[in-house]
């Protein structure tokens, strides 16, 4: 059986040479006379000196301005860094500038649409005249485009359309309840919203005009509504609303003009999960997210021109941000909207077999759904397009990593990333100059001067700590939208180590510089004065034979007690009896230690996700120490609402807990 630090797979001399690290690498020494031999070097260097590394970037990929900046960093606060002052841009530029007639920008499929394709020239033009159409509404510099969209096409022109013009970007996914969207949207008052008359999930049709009502009622900054009549072709229009199809035919086809802003005018605006509390509005900018994006996505992805992308997602998670990124890099997007394994359980691999991507994207916990599952992707398709995978969301397990080179493979770069929707990026991430070892994210990200803090604020090498960013990165946040003097700003990144970022992450960094993310710090369990992340429990115990998922939460009591309850999803057929117990607490006893035992274990159907499929730890947690249901958690930032009904029942029955566990 695969062991985490096990050695997966080593780049081979082609892989090197055809790398973009690698051609950045003699760029370096050819244009700056930086001369580095490897990653870890690069890397170093990176954080040594950031605006001279920045700058690099900047000029590598051949940032497009108008106006150049007068400095790298202005002022070096975090936070408040100053990025790039001087410079005018705009994101879009650095789409368009990649429109070759004949090729493919796009490639899209549904549950009900096969996979099409969208070259570039038909992009650019439904671009320019959607920018022409909402030009004519008036909208200006600043003003508030949002969506209530699918994961197609539509969405990426309304994207590029609104930014090209300096609006201000903001997205929910069409499965998000209207509480959950209007949380969001009315927190920046929007100006002009399109959207679609419903969605297909898993063979159904959920038609969502009526939502749509509900969403242009509660939003009197509204202007003009746009749907795409993506479900019915004939379907009822909102009152007052244009038709997408009608208003693109009427609109005149005008040269796309994209407005110059400054690099810290706000391109879009994305939120925090909002499981919790009210949802961060969270605001990145025009320059750093048009650095951060040529830099994540070509030198630590590998995308170039001619690469193909595709990356399961939803329109309302960040990696959906990302996928337009793709684009920027001159890379086709893949789209796909729908249920991830229906309507056969292995359709993304046969959409990846199908576009011939070359890169695939998913969350660790979608590869654990195919391998319990049984799928061997090699028995599709030979993927002998497919160079790397990326594995981002939640912590990835040795197993997982194993498998994908069993099952599809073996000459393949599979690269677990974690970063997050707060800066847009990855803090640790892929090289393919880098070996593959077994559980372990390769490296810290270029630019990134990333530690793990132990509980006085010094960095550590092989011992878990909290993850930090020492030095300012491109995509932090300008700010929160409506968030007076930074408030929630300073409390969510930078209450415990004033100056330094602080994400919320449990990290572990080895000596060859490896990484590891042990789940959530502030859901950590901390018995006897040991913090313990939670991904080693879960690795743990859902390789169990008959354990299928697992959630465990750490309960502080009167008196310095705790209680530490597990739950777990079990296979079909399968009892929670004793010897199934035991066999749980005997393996957390064995692969990590005493520590790391529940003290009981309980049954449940479903272990409660967010949206973009972080498992509910603190709101559980929450709940079971009698918070407020209401204030613990948010059905609508769910994938699975009913899973929590479990735990308030839980709550209620369980008062003894809190007093003699």
């Amino acid at each position: 059986m695969v062991q985490q630090g096990d050695l997966l797979w080593t780049p081979s001399r082609a892989h090197i040479e055809r790398a973009e690290l690698t051609r950045f690498m003699r760029w370096l020494a050819a244009e700056r006379d930086v001369h580095v031999s490897d990653y870890e070097s690069l890397r170093a260097w990176s954080v040594a000196d950031i605006e001279t590394f920045w700058a690099a970037v900047w000029d590598f990929y051949a940032i497009q301005t108008s106006q150049p900046y007068t400095k790298v960093l202005g002022k070096r606060d975090m936070p408040g860094a100053e990025w790039f002052p001087g410079a005018r841009l705009n994101f879009v530029e650095h789409v368009m500038r990649h429109v070759r007639p004949g090729k493919t920008a796009i490639k899209y499929a549904a549950e009900h649409i096969p996979l099409t394709d969208m070259k570039w020239e038909e992009l650019a033009e439904q671009v320019a005249r959607f920018a022409t159409a909402l030009r004519g509404f008036g909208v200006k510099p600043g003003d508030r485009v949002v969506a209530f969209m699918p994961n197609i096409p539509h969405t990426m022109v309304a994207f590029l359309a609104a930014a090209s013009l300096g609006a201000v970007w903001s997205c929910c996914s069409t499965d998000f309840g209207v509480p959950s969207v209007l949380d969001r949207f009315a927190q920046i008052e929007p100006t002009v919203l399109v959207c679609s008359d419903g969605y297909l999930y898993n063979g159904k049709s959920y038609d969502r005009r009526g939502e749509v009502e509900q969403i242009v009622a509660a939003l009197p900054s509204l202007r003009e509504v746009v749907m795409v009549r993506y479900l019915d072709a004939h379907a009822t229009l909102p009152t007052g609303a244009h038709d997408w199809q009608t208003l693109m035919e009427a609109t005149p086809l005008e040269p796309l003009v994209c407005e110059q802003v400054p690099a810290d005018h706000p391109l879009w605006i994305v939120y925090s999960s909002g499981t919790t509390g009210l949802p961060k509005a969270i605001v990145h900018g025009h320059g750093g997210i048009t650095v951060e994006l040529h830099k994540g996505l070509g030198l630590h992805c590998d995308l170039k021109p001619g690469s193909v992308l595709f990356f399961y997602t939803t329109s309302g998670w960040i990696m959906w941000n990302v996928m337009v990124g793709g684009l920027a890099v001159g890379a086709t997007a893949v789209l796909y909207d729908g249920h991830p394994a229906a309507p056969e359980i292995d359709i993304l691999w046969r959409i990846a077999a199908e576009a011939r991507a070359t890169l695939f994207g998913a969350s660790p916990t979608y590869v654990g759904l195919m391998q319990k599952s049984g799928v061997k992707p090699r028995d599709i398709d030979a993927f002998d397009a497919l160079e790397g995978i990326l594995l981002s969301g939640s912590p990835v397990t040795p197993e997982s990593m194993q498998w994908l080179y069993d099952h599809v493979r073996r000459d393949l770069w599979v690269t677990s990333q974690s970063g997050g929707t707060d800066i847009a990026a990855g803090f640790v991430t892929g090289s393919v100059l880098t070996p593959v070892y077994a559980g372990e994210i390769q490296v810290r990200g270029l630019g990134v001067d990333v530690h793990a803090f132990n509980e006085f604020g010094q960095s550590v090498l092989d011992e878990v700590g909290e993850l930090v960013v020492v030095q300012p990165m491109p995509t932090m946040p300008l700010y929160f939208w409506n968030d007076p003097g930074n408030t929630r700003y300073l409390d969510s990144y930078f209450r415990e180590f004033p100056g330094v970022w602080r994400h919320g992450d449990f990290l572990e960094i080895n000596r060859r510089g490896g990484c590891f993310i042990q789940g959530r710090s502030d859901s950590t369990l901390n018995r006897y004065g040991v913090r313990i992340g939670t991904a080693e429990i879960y690795r743990t115990v859902e390789r169990l034979d008959g354990v299928e998922d697992s959630l465990i939460v750490n309960l502080d009591l009167p008196g310095g007690r705790f209680f530490m309850p597990m739950f777990v999803r079990l296979a079909p057929g399968v009892t929670l009896d004793d010897a199934l117990r035991k066999r749980i607490n005997d393996a957390l006893a064995s692969a990590c230690s005493p520590r790391h035992v529940p003290d009981r274990i309980y049954a449940v159907d479903a272990i409660p996700y967010t949206l973009t499929g972080k498992k509910l730890e603190v709101p559980v947690r929450k709940i079971l120490m009698g918070y407020d249901i209401g204030k613990a958690v948010s059905r609508d930032a769910m994938q699975n609402p009913a899973s929590i009904d479990y735990f308030i029942a839980f709550a209620k029955a369980q008062t003894d807990y809190r007093i003699d566990p």
